[in-house]
C-alpha cells in the first residue's frame, strides 16, 4: 500500500503570525487547495508564524519562521504555487513530488540584505533520531547530540569540517535540503533553541555580504520511510559518482610517511619502509610521500638536499611493486620565490576586498601565506600543469589532495563565478580541478561533489579512543559521509595521527585497524612491526580479511554508481522502522548483507551486538541468529572482530 494510503489522504501546510495574540490564532483558520492535487494550505494564527506539513488530520512536520508577520496575505499564482505576501517579504510554495512514494514542498523567499529570517523545526529528542549535517572532530551519532550556535555553514577547519552538505535526514522518512545559493547559518540545541534545528540566511561573513537581496531556500519531504526519503534525496539532490576509484586501492593498503614520519622524510626514509613493508610480507596499493618534500611550500618543486633524483626513487619503488603518490596542498608560503610573487602579479591568489592575499595555514605564520585561487578557470589549468609536469618529471602516479575548505581564505574574499555560491566555490572548484587526475586520487574536501570518482578522506584523527576525535567518531563520521553521498570513504591513517606525541597503543592500533576491515581502504602509517610480532600476526589476519571482502566492496562501489546507494550505511538501513538500529552508533554495515561491529572501548574483551531482522550467520563462529536481538557480551579478545554475514535463502 502506498504512502497516501497507508498514512493520509490530503496534504497541506498550516501556517500562523506571530504578531497576533494565541486566542486570536486559535479561532481562525483556513485551508487552501495546491491545483490538481490533493495537497493544501492551511493558514491561521499562533503566538508564532508556522506552517506544517500534513496529509488529513495527520501532522508530519511544523516549521516555525521565527519572523514578525503582520498584515500576511496568501494568493494563489498562475504557476500553481502558493505565495505568503507581507509588505518587506513573499514566501513562495511550490509543490514539486505528490505520490504514493514522496510529498515534496520547497519554500522560498528573497528579502533584504539586512533582514534575518529564521526557520525552526522541533527535533523531537528522543522519539526521532538525525543524520546527516556537517562532517565534525568529535562526531556524535545520530546527528541530534549536536550543539551548534551561530554556526556558518561552510566548509571550514574548524571541527574538521571538510564536509558540508546541507542535507539532514530523520528516522520517520522526513529530509530538508538546503539550497546552495542561501547564505545559511545554524543553531542547533543552543541557548533558546534547545530541541531544535533551525536555518537562518544572512547578509554575512563567511557570505557574500554585498548582495542586495538574501535568498532563502529549503526544500521539505516526507517518504514512508527513511530510506525511501534518503534515496528520493540522492536522485533530486545529492547526485551520486558517476565512475568509482581505484579498486587496488581497496583490495590492498596505502602506506603513508605522515604518521609516522611526520615531516622528517627523505630518499633513505622512504626507501628503509618500503623496504620494511616488503620485507614484512605486507602488500600495498601505494607508497604516498607526504609533507615536506617540495623546495618550499608552494614551489612543486622536488628538493634536492632530500630528493636528489626523484625519478630513480620512483622506478625503483615500482621495481618493488609500489605505486607512487604525492601530498599536495593549496597554498604558497610568501617565502617561496619565485612562485609567490609570480602568482601574486598575475592574480592567481585570493585577494580580499582590499587587494590583501594574506592568510595562514598549519605550516606558515600568520598572514604568511596565500590560498589559490581555484574559482578562475586559467588558475585552474596554471595548476594543473605544474602538477602533471612533477608527475612526469618524478614519476608519481597521482596525488592526495589536503585542504579544499574555505575557511583558509582571507576574510572577506574576492571570488569569481557566481557570488550567490561563495564562498563554498572555492571547495567545488577545488576539488573538481584535482579529481580530475584520476581514480587514485583523495581530497579532504567536499561540498555538492557526490558525483566525483574518487576518495574523500576523513580528515585527521587522533590517537584516542574517545568522542574527542578518536576511533568511536571514526564510524560516525563515515556514516555521515555515507548518508551525505559519499560512499568513497578513506578513513585515514589507521591508529590515528598521533598528534601532540601520543602515538597509539598496540590496542587502539589493532582494534582500530579491525574497525577498518568492512570501510573501503585500509591506510597505514604506524606499522605494526613497530609493537611486537603478535601485532604483525594479527595484522596480516585482518588485512587479509580485508582483501577477501573487497569483492563485496567493490560490488558496492558499481551499484553506487547506478543508483547512489551508500557502501557503509547505518544499521537501521536494512529495517528503516527498527528504532534499535536507529541510534546504534558503534555498528555499521556493508552493503545489505554484513554487518560490522567492531571494538571501539578501551580494554574490552566483549561487547554488545544489536542484529536487526534477518537471519545472521556469525563470521567467527558460524552460529545463526534470528533478529531482531541483541547478543550480549560476545566475546572479542584482541584478535577477533565481530561481524556477522546475512544468511541467503
Amino acid at each position: 500500500m502506498g504512502i497516501a494510503k497507508l498514512l493520509f489522504a490530503s496534504a497541506f501546510v498550516t501556517l500562523c503570525l506571530n504578531s497576533l495574540p494565541a486566542s486570536s490564532c486559535q479561532s481562525v483558520e483556513q485551508r487552501f487547495k495546491f491545483p490538481n492535487s490533493d495537497v493544501y494550505l492551511r493558514t491561521g494564527r499562533s503566538t508564532q508564524f508556522h506552517y506544517q506539513v500534513m496529509k488529513g488530520s495527520k501532522i508530519l512536520k511544523t516549521i516555525t519562521l521565527e519572523n514578525a508577520f503582520s498584515d500576511a496575505k496568501l494568493e494563489l499564482l498562475d504557476s500553481g504555487s502558493y505565495a505568503l505576501k507581507t509588505p518587506d517579504t513573499t514566501i513562495t510554495f511550490d509543490l514539486i513530488a505528490n505520490n504514493d512514494n514522496v510529498v515534496h514542498v520547497r519554500v522560498s523567499r528573497t528579502v533584504p540584505t539586512g533582514s534575518q529570517p529564521m526557520d525552526c523545526f522541533d527535533l523531537d529528542i528522543p522519539n526521532t533520531h538525525w543524520y546527516g549535517g556537517p562532517e565534525f572532530k568529535d562526531h556524535y551519532w545520530p546527528v541530534e547530540k549536536q550543539t551548534l550556535t551561530n554556526f556558518s555553514y561552510v566548509t571550514k577547519e574548524f571541527e574538521n569540517m571538510g564536509v558540508a552538505e546541507r542535507y539532514w535526514l530523520n528516522s520517520k522518512g522526513e529530509f530538508y535540503y538546503v539550497e546552495d545559493a542561501t547564505p545559511l547559518f545554524i543553531e542547533q540545541n543552543s541557548p533558546g533553541y534547545e530541541n531544535k534545528l533551525c536555518f537562518s540566511a544572512l547578509s554575512a561573513l563567511p557570505f557574500n555580504t554585498r548582495a542586495e537581496k538574501v535568498t532563502f531556500v529549503y526544500h521539505v519531504g516526507v517518504a514512508r520511510n527513511a530510506k525511501d526519503a534518503h534515496m528520493y534525496a540522492v536522485k533530486k539532490f545529492l547526485s551520486h559518482p558517476v565512475e568509482h576509484p581505484d579498486e587496488r586501492m581497496v583490495a590492498q593498503p596505502i602506506w603513508s610517511t605522515w604518521a609516522l614520519y611526520k615531516r622528517d622524510i627523505n630518499e633513505s626514509v622512504i626507501r628503509a619502509f618500503a623496504d620494511e613493508i616488503v620485507n614484512k610480507g605486507f602488500k600495498n596499493s601505494q607508497i604516498e610521500i607526504d609533507d615536506d618534500w617540495e623546495d618550499c611550500y608552494g614551489a612543486l618543486t622536488f628538493r634536492q638536499s632530500k630528493f636528489p633524483d626523484m625519478k630513480k626513487l620512483t622506478d625503483d619503488l615500482k621495481a618493488k611493486g609500489f605505486r607512487v603518490t604525492l601530498w599536495i596542498h593549496p597554498f604558497i608560503n610568501k617565502n617561496c620565490e619565485p612562485t609567490y610573487t609570480d602568482a601574486l602579479n598575475k592574480g592567481y591568489l585570493i585577494l580580499d576586498h582590499n587587494g590583501n592575499p594574506d592568510t595562514q595555514w598549519w605550516n606558515s605564520g600568520t598572514n604568511e601565506a596565500a590560498y589559490v585561487d581555484f574559482t578562475k578557470p586559467e588558475v585552474r589549468t596554471w595548476f594543473s600543469d605544474r602538477l602533471k609536469k612533477i608527475q612526469e618529471e618524478g614519476g608519481i602516479d597521482s596525488f592526495k589532495f589536503d585542504a579544499g575548505e574555505t575557511s583558509w581564505m582571507p576574510d572577506d574574499p574576492v571570488l569569481q563565478g557566481d557570488l550567490s555560491l561563495s564562498p563554498t566555490q572555492m571547495t567545488r572548484d577545488y576539488v573538481r580541478t584535482v579529481g580530475a587526475f584520476g581514480p587514485l586520487v583523495e581530497v579532504r574536501a567536499a561540498q555538492n561533489t557526490q558525483d566525483m570518482p574518487i576518495f574523500v578522506r576523513i580528515v585527521d584523527k587522533d590517537s584516542e579512543w574517545g568522542w574527542n576525535n578518536g576511533l568511536i567518531t571514526l564510524i560516525t563520521t563515515m556514516l555521515q559521509m555515507n548518508m551525505n553521498g559519499y560512499p568513497f570513504v578513506l578513513p585515514d591513517m589507521i591508529g590515528g595521527n598521533g598528534y601532540d606525541d601520543k602515538p597509539p597503543t598496540k590496542e587502539l592500533f589493532l582494534r582500530w585497524l579491525q574497525a577498518n576491515v568492512f570501510m573501503p581502504s585500509l591506510q597505514f602509517s604506524y606499522v605494526p612491526w613497530n609493537f611486537d610480532d603478535e601485532t604483525i600476526e594479527i595484522s596480516k589476519k585482518f588485512v587479509q580479511m580485508h582483501e577477501d571482502f573487497a569483492p563485496e566492496i567493490i560490488k558496492r562501489f558499481k551499484l553506487a554508481t547506478e543508483t547512489g546507494e551508500p557502501v557503509n550505511p547505518p544499521l537501521w538501513w536494512v529495517d528503516p522502522s527498527d528504532q534499535v538500529a536507529q541510534s546504534v552508533y558503534d555498528q555499521f554495515l556493508l552493503g545489505d548483507d554484513i554487518i560490522a561491529a567492531p571494538v571501539v572501548q578501551e580494554g574490552a574483551v566483549v561487547r554488545d551486538v544489536y542484529l536487526p531482522k534477518g537471519e545472521w550467520k556469525d563470521g567467527n563462529t558460524n552460529e545463526v541468529h534470528e533478529g531482531p536481538k541483541w547478543l550480549m557480551a560476545y566475546k572479542a579478545p584482541l584478535d577477533v572482530l565481530p561481524h556477522f554475514l546475512r544468511v541467503q535463502n
